[in-house]
């Protein structure tokens, strides 16, 4: 009980309390409620607005000052351009696609001579379909500018081939009647491009209007038997002016097109299309 009494610290009245804090109001620390410089109530800290206000100038004026401080000519080259939004305000005009790379159009291959004969009537074709829709007048000059004087009994025949067609023409003056099969020739093809095509000879020689045609045509589909019809009314012609043979051939209507179906193999469904394959 001694011991624990002696351990037990003095205690001291209220008035050596109050001389205590008055001669050491210094020593007391920041977290006791205040500092040596100012008193309990202030603090260091400013509103939370404030301090961020200020740190976005001081971030906002710093980067600059460094930049142009430290920069130097050679870095000053090797900066890009301002954008022209920076220069005067105005945006710059972007033209959409201008980094794509041009698109590289392989030349067309030449073609033979039965498909520039097919291109040359439909353009025949087209064209006279505008002059009749605008009324134009003006026609083509043809190949033969003074056809040639045929007698009254004067008779010319040739044989044109197409696929399995075949046609047997007899050519002789007249006013330009053409019959097929006993037939006149807009009933027996009623397509203007299949009229288009058997005519064309006529047409590019000069000699439509000018002589009548009788025609026999026989086996083939329709688009055969009009382009044997035409080969055969080139012949004719040939006959009659030896002079439009060059012009004739090189439009491609003195060719026999020897081009016909690939035959069926054995084994496969058509020349060369394939069974499916099965694995099991």
């Amino acid at each position: 009980m001694q011991d624990e009494e002696q351990q037990q610290p003095e205690e001291q009245t209220p008035e050596q309390q109050q001389a205590v804090e008055q001669q050491a109001p210094e020593e007391r620390s920041p977290s006791e409620g205040g500092t040596p410089e100012r008193g309990e109530g202030e603090s260091d800290e400013s509103p939370p607005e404030e301090a961020l206000a200020e740190d976005a100038a001081t971030e906002d004026d710093t980067p600059a000052e460094e930049a142009g401080e430290d920069e130097t000519p050679e870095s000053a080259a090797e900066r890009p351009p301002a954008l022209p939004a920076q220069q005067g305000g105005k945006k710059e005009e972007v033209v959409p696609g201008a980094e794509l790379d041009p698109i590289a159009i392989e030349p067309e291959g030449e073609l033979d001579a039965e498909e520039r004969a097919r291109r040359e009537a439909e353009e025949e074709e087209r064209a006279r379909r505008e002059r009749e829709l605008i009324g134009d007048v003006e026609e083509v000059a043809p190949v033969a500018a003074k056809p040639a004087k045929l007698s009254g009994d004067a008779s010319y025949a040739a044989t044109g081939k197409r696929k399995s067609s075949v046609a047997r023409v007899i050519l002789r003056p007249g006013s330009g009647s053409i019959e097929v099969n006993k037939r006149r020739l807009e009933d027996y093809f009623p397509r203007s491009y299949l009229q288009s095509v058997a005519k064309q000879p006529l047409v590019q020689s000069g000699y439509e209007g000018n002589v009548d045609l009788r025609i026999r045509v026989h086996g083939g589909g329709v688009s055969g038997q009009a382009a044997a019809i035409r080969h055969g009314i080139a012949r004719a012609l040939c006959d009659v002016d030896p002079a439009l043979r060059p012009e004739l051939k090189r439009r491609g209507m003195l060719t026999r097109d020897a081009r016909v179906k690939e035959r069926r193999k054995a084994g496969l469904k058509k020349a060369r299309k394939r069974p499916q394959f099965s694995k099991r």
